[in-house]
């Protein structure tokens, strides 16, 4: 039996994102043909336990995110190889700096998920984003294999690199967690992080200039630029500024009553909260790029400015793509269908 290392994310049990819920669906309790360890910050769990879904768990004394990403990850690599992994899933390239280093003694399988090319994030400076690039050439190089979980980026990755990546998406269907039922409480719904990258202001400043009530979900006490945003919209009554809902059930109902779906993100790859609400069978607007146009088969209603989402808002007892959404969900973005293709490469 191989021994597989995971590395790069918060740990398990998913707490925190994108990344932690692939692994939360990766492992399984009832697998006895894996042996899989998962790296863990200890800083992000009071309770650590030693197993987890039939899993190993490894805490580094590190955070995972932030500034520490980079050293958490490195540390993780390095144990992995160490304590004999032969093979190694790699969420993101802040940890691929030592790669060059790490092909200089050990043949272990590397398969790494560049993630949604993290250097172009504005939350970045300029020393970090060309640390992250130069970190995402050297994931690139010294991987056996690069998966990509939008087509857009695995793009990229081939015009800028030469290589051909695995486009693998994230699954979505863990959000339905009761029978579904078509309610309409008329109001619209957002849900993201709150960094500018996602479009906030755009979104807000559009629905400020209509009648149609918006729930927008996010952690708005988080950062400066929330708390700005707080400041300047929730005064208007139509708009509802929610704290971030992590319960599943909750957000189940939340998602499952809105009219349709805002998503602004520019940045990234396949976002998992697109592809979650995609289950729902309700409309999606979102940001005219290139990520979005490659999760949404070109078959959403996108939008560019406030004028374009103004003009949709108001469209929106006419404007339907949600069948069309469920559709696409229902043949990408399933935990099985991901699951067999992680699976396949790590075999």
């Amino acid at each position: 039996m191989s021994h597989i290392a995971i590395i790069g994310t918060v740990g398990v049990p998913a707490c925190y994102g994108g990344f932690e819920t692939l692994v939360e669906n990766l492992l399984d309790e009832k697998d006895n043909e894996h042996n899989i360890t998962v790296y863990c910050s200890s800083k992000s769990y009071n309770k650590q336990t030693s197993k987890y879904k039939n899993a190993h768990l490894h805490f580094i004394p590190l955070k995972a995110n932030g500034v520490q990403s980079m050293p958490y990850d490195i540390w993780s690599l390095l144990h992995a190889i160490y304590t004999g992994a032969d093979k190694v899933l790699i969420l993101g390239v802040s940890g691929c700096i030592c790669l060059p280093f790490i092909r200089l003694f050990s043949k272990v399988k590397i398969v790494t998920n560049i993630d949604g090319l993290e250097w172009r994030r504005g939350k970045w400076n300029k020393f970090a984003k060309n640390l992250l690039k130069y970190s995402e050439r050297l994931a690139v190089k010294y991987s056996d294999t690069i998966i990509a979980d939008n087509q857009a980026i695995a793009n990229y990755v081939t015009d800028e690199y030469g290589v051909i990546p695995e486009v693998i998406a994230y699954g979505g269907d863990h959000a339905i967690t009761s029978a579904l039922s078509i309610i309409d409480n008329d109001y619209a719904m957002a849900l993201c992080r709150i960094e500018p990258e996602n479009n906030i202001e755009m979104i807000l400043e559009s629905f400020s200039q209509t009648n149609k009530n918006l729930k927008f979900i996010g952690n708005w006490d988080n950062s400066d630029f929330g708390k700005k945003m707080k400041v300047k919209y929730q005064t208007f009554k139509n708009i509802e500024m929610l704290s971030p809902v992590y319960d599943l059930t909750t957000l189940f109902e939340i998602r499952q009553k809105c009219s349709f779906y805002v998503h602004g993100h520019s940045a990234g790859g396949t976002n998992p909260s697109l592809v979650e609400m995609m289950h729902f069978n309700k409309t999606i607007l979102a940001f005219d790029c290139n990520y979005n146009k490659a999760s949404t088969e070109n078959s959403a209603h996108y939008f560019s400015n406030v004028d374009d989402l103004v003009a949709l808002i108001n469209q929106s007892d006419t404007v339907d793509n949600a069948e069309n959404m469920l559709k696409i969900a229902e043949r990408r973005y399933t935990w099985k269908i991901v699951k067999q293709q992680y699976l396949n490469l790590l075999n």
